[in-house]
């Protein structure tokens, strides 16, 4: 279950992949899509600053806000 971080409200375009940075601020790229070229580089969208913490997983919900999951790792 995910857990709301940051609320942003970023309106998502159509042909881009919306994704928290390194620096905790959401960023976009434009999808490659079969031959129709080359992906694009990544642009910031809303300056947010999110302190990450290890051993969760960052993204960005239907709202446009940032969420967290804690990653599933070690096997079964």
């Amino acid at each position: 279950m995910a857990e709301k971080v940051a609320k942003v409200g970023v309106k998502k375009a159509e042909g881009y992949l919306y994704f928290v940075d390194k620096k905790g601020d959401v960023s976009r790229a434009k999808m490659a899509r079969g031959r129709k070229g080359k992906p694009g580089k990544a642009e910031m969208v809303a300056k947010v600053g999110v302190k990450k913490q290890g051993g969760f997983l960052y993204f960005v919900d239907k709202a446009g806000d940032i969420s967290r999951a804690k990653m599933a790792r070690g096997g079964r």
